[in-house]
Formats: C-alpha cells, structure tokens, sequence
C-alpha cells in the first residue's frame, strides 16, 4: 500500500518571518497572504518557533476594554511577555514542532493531536525549511476517488498481502465508507483485515460482513483445571 507523505500534501510556497520582523509586519504577512500562522526561521532557514494569530491576538486582549464590559484576561507570565512583545522572537510559539518529508499522514496527524498544534514546518536533514503542512492538507486523503481506495484493498491488500481471491472477499465502497464481505478460512484473520482496510489513506469506516470457515480464535482451555 502507499501511504500519502507529507512531501506530497505539504504547501512549498511558505511565508516566513525572521526573528527581527516588527508585530505589523507580521499582521500584514498573514493578511497578504492569506494565512493564519507564519513560520519564524534563522539565517540558516531552520525554523525557531511559529506566530500564529492567536499569538498576535494575546496583544489585544491584553488591552483594557474601553466599553468596561470585559474584564483583563488572567495571563500567565509567558503569556504575558508575549502580549508585551513587538517582534518574531517574542511573540512566536517555540521550538517550533517540525515534520519530515517522508512522515506518512498518520504520522504527522498524530504529532498535531499530542502537540496541539494545527500546521507543522516540514524539515529536511539539516532542520531547513522546506514546506508547511496543515490540518486541511493531511484531510485531503479523504478526497480520495472511492474507485481508487477500492482497487487499492483488493489489488494490494486482499490480493497481494493477504493472498486472498475475489471470489474469497469482496470490497464496496461509497463515500470512503468500506464495507467487505464473502468468507476467509480463519476468524482471526477478521480483524487483521478489518485493521488493515482502516490504514488505507482515504477511509473513512469499515464494515466487514465477513464469515469464517475455521474458528481458531476459542480461548485456550485452562489444562490446571
């Protein structure tokens, strides 16, 4: 099976700041461009940290509401230093969390769940710069030709990896939902397919309607007994 990487999702194109770029630099680099987060990079192009609106936005909130409606926000001390900051290197959230070309979409969605995080600089070897890949990107898979996802389980999984005919199983699928059914000769080989077809990039759920001809997966009688 081939799993979409990172290099091919990511955007190539990157706006960048340097640590030295002024607030209202920042603010017009992310309205120019329409982006919500700007990679921060050193004179090597590694990236240091990232400036996203919420960062810039703690500026504002932390001003006092003339209106008397809203009261100042409690901020922690390095929340603080950012609200009162006027360049990149104060304002960005760092180290920056950075991906690998070669990472596979579970990878790195995997990395933005643990971190919180909704873009990631992609780096090469040397930690340069080369692309950022977001939330929307890594959702793309899910763009997937529902043909395309169906010849990929039976040609490379159910025929080549597991060694199973067409007649044995049988793949439908509709709007990324796959539903599979026929007969395998062991139980325990369900769920493994069941697994397998999730891993696909594109799926969006698995239902397996599948029967068994050898139930191998009994519990093992305790002899003690």
């Amino acid at each position: 099976m081939h799993h979409r990487t990172v290099e091919e999702l990511m955007s190539r194109d990157v706006v960048r700041a340097r640590p030295d770029t002024p607030f209202k630099e920042l603010v017009r680099l992310l309205e120019e461009n329409g982006v919500t987060a700007v990679p921060v990079v050193d004179e090597l192009g590694r990236p240091m940290g990232v400036v996203s609106e919420a960062d810039l936005l703690r500026k504002s909130a932390d001003q006092t509401d003339p209106s008397g409606r809203t009261p100042i926000p409690h901020l922690e001390a390095w929340e603080r230093a950012k609200a009162e900051g006027s360049r990149a290197e104060e304002l960005m959230s760092a180290p920056a969390v950075c991906a690998r070309p070669e990472w596979t979409v579970v990878e790195a969605a995997r990395l933005m769940e643990i971190q919180n995080v909704k873009r990631l600089p992609v780096v090469d070897e040397a930690d340069r710069l080369l692309g950022i890949v977001s939330r929307g990107d890594l959702l793309r898979v899910f763009l997937r030709r529902d043909e395309a996802i169906r010849e990929e389980i039976t040609g490379d999984l159910l025929l080549r990896t597991l060694r199973l005919e067409p007649r044995d199983v049988t793949a439908e699928v509709r709007d990324g939902r796959v539903v599979l059914a026929g007969t395998v000769e062991y139980r325990s080989l369900i769920p493994v397919i069941e697994q397998l077809c999730r891993g696909v990039d594109g799926v969006v759920s698995v239902s397996a309607r599948l029967g068994f001809r050898t139930d191998d997966a009994r519990d093992t009688p305790d002899e003690t007994l």
